[in-house]
């Protein structure tokens, strides 16, 4: 088939690959100059399962309130009254319900472990340079909050995924350049998951897409997309005054999906949370982090790559403008300056900032749409890395009638209905 894919970001562009190694004729459409310039360019490079869960949890509500009332906030959010922010937040409330937590966790986990295997096997066909390095470690600071993720953390060895608890001194093992002085009381290890350059991954991957046919658009914004009128017809994408026909269409745009999607009737609750990341210059190698570090207290991660390492992790809600918000920029620069105090340049980050659409739950919605020919793969938030390669190989095996590689019960538009 002629299959259009909206959308450009490491979602996108995985989509495209594999639509395209099941031999259909596919075109990417992008509202950017390049791949990867959306919100994948903000990643926090961790791929890992282990680090893949729902926002909202038990205790999550407590904690986030308490983390807005700091200086050095995670998670910030507008004071003015903001109607379709608080019909989003009594959603994600009920979300927090274990019970719940516990399903939507189920689900983001299932499709991560499944991305895992399916950028494992690129890796080993392309042997893409994209800055990786191996290992994640997620440190406590505190005995609470290893006591807070015992849910978690049995859930991981009762679905037997490789990790291990460990203690601080293997910690500082494992990374050296960890500062000794910063609060420690334990940490979740896991040895083989890998992490990396997104931006710089869906560049190579784009290349890959194009040896097998794939055509990029840049600099090009759908307008709209217009339904088959009668069987047999093409689903018409239109972009500025042209209109173009196609046999399917899928919908990967992020942040612009609604725009997208609402006009033909198709309303999900997602808010537009805007994420935060810093990239600052190692300055002394032997104290830089050698893999991906995320403090679980903060809800912040420091992941190297090459000659730089990324901080990345606070929200901001009800977000009116571009401005950086200055309580999340001085969050990311300190909870990398707890651990890692004399690994880089502090004083020289380059900040960035992105819009998310997120869904209260978690998990993405992949597949088939009540309209024929329309497909989405949508709503990862700050998660796209981790479930891209998965969600597109699973999102062109549905376009293609094909059975999936896993389960998609729970991550499809069923869900919503």
């Amino acid at each position: 088939m002629q299959v259009a894919v909206v959308g450009g970001g490491i979602v996108g562009v995985c989509t495209a690959f594999f639509l395209a190694q099941e031999g259909h004729e596919v075109v990417v459409v992008e509202r950017q100059s390049n791949v990867a310039e959306g919100t994948s360019f903000g990643s926090a490079g961790i791929t890992t399962a282990a680090h893949v869960k729902p926002l909202g949890g038990p205790g999550m509500p407590g904690k986030i309130l308490s983390m807005m009332l700091k200086k050095e906030a995670a998670v910030g959010i507008d004071s003015k009254f903001d109607a379709k922010l608080w019909r989003w937040a009594r959603k994600w409330l009920r979300e927090c319900d274990l019970e719940r937590y516990t399903v939507n966790r189920e689900r983001m986990h299932r499709i991560a472990s499944y991305n895992t295997l399916v950028l494992n096997d690129l890796q080993q066909r392309f042997h893409f340079e994209f800055e990786r390095t191996v290992g994640y470690l997620q440190l406590y600071r505190t005995m609470k909050d290893v006591e807070s993720s015992e849910s978690f953390l049995s859930f991981l060895k009762d679905g037997e995924v490789s990790h291990r608890l460990i203690e601080p001194e293997e910690v500082y093992a494992i990374e050296p350049g960890v500062n000794r002085s910063a609060p420690l009381a334990r940490a979740l290890y896991v040895e083989d998951e890998i992490s990396g350059n997104c931006p710089l991954f869906c560049k190579q991957l784009r290349l890959a897409a194009q040896s097998l046919g794939v055509v990029f658009h840049f600099g090009e914004q759908v307008a709209s997309i217009e339904p088959p009128t009668h069987t047999g017809a093409h689903t018409q994408l239109k972009i500025g005054e042209r209109s173009f026909g196609v046999d399917a269409v899928v919908v990967a745009a992020g942040a612009e999906s609604m725009n997208l999607l609402e006009p033909l009737g198709i309303r999900l609750p997602f808010y537009p949370v805007r994420a935060y990341a810093a990239t600052v210059p190692v300055r002394n190698f032997d104290d830089a982090p050698l893999a991906a570090v995320a403090d679980y207290s903060n809800l912040v991660s420091v992941t190297r790559m090459g000659t730089r390492m990324r901080l990345a992790g606070t929200l901001e809600l009800a977000a009116r403008n571009e401005r950086l918000r200055p309580g999340a920029t001085r969050t990311l620069l300190k909870i990398a300056q707890d651990w890692f105090p004399d690994a880089a340049n502090y004083n020289a980050p380059t900040f960035w900032s992105g819009l998310m659409p997120t869904l209260p739950d978690g998990p993405p919605i992949l597949g088939a749409t009540s309209i024929p020919n329309l497909y989405l793969n949508i709503g990862h938030a700050e998660h796209g890395w981790a479930m891209a390669a998965g969600s597109g190989r699973i999102l062109a095996d549905i376009v293609s009638k094909k059975a999936t590689g896993i389960d998609v019960t729970g991550l499809t538009l069923a869900r919503y209905l």
